[in-house]
């Protein structure tokens, strides 16, 4: 009974994380423009270290324990950052676009091969 309890737990916690993080990205707007994603990351990189440094505050006081200072979180250089990334969709993108036609032609080449190999 209690396995049950617990695995049930387990799937709503794990349905509530994913179902916020569905929620956070759509009511941030991190799929439209990358403008918006750009601000919603500084913005992220201005909030997250402090709230850390709060929380693991808050857990030695509570536990007692003594936690090591966190490193600080890498610079990213946002427009290099962008452009990586686009340029990685766009071929990605070009691939899978010419995907259908090159596989029409190496299986046609293929074919001529072995037609000419097994005379």
């Amino acid at each position: 009974m209690v396995a049950r309890v617990w695995s049930l737990m387990r799937f709503l916690i794990k349905g509530s994380v994913a179902g916020g993080a569905v929620y956070l990205v759509y009511d941030q707007e991190l799929l439209g423009p990358s403008d918006k994603s750009e601000a919603a990351l500084r913005k992220a990189e201005e909030v997250v270290p402090p709230a850390m440094y709060q929380f693991s505050q808050y857990v030695c006081q509570q536990t007692g324990l003594e936690m090591p200072q966190l490193p600080a979180p890498p610079k990213i250089n946002f427009p290099n950052f962008r452009d990586s990334w686009n340029s990685g969709i766009i071929s990605v993108m070009a691939a899978l676009s010419v995907a259908p036609t090159k596989a029409r032609e190496y299986s046609k080449e293929g074919w001529e091969y072995v037609k000419e190999h097994t005379k």
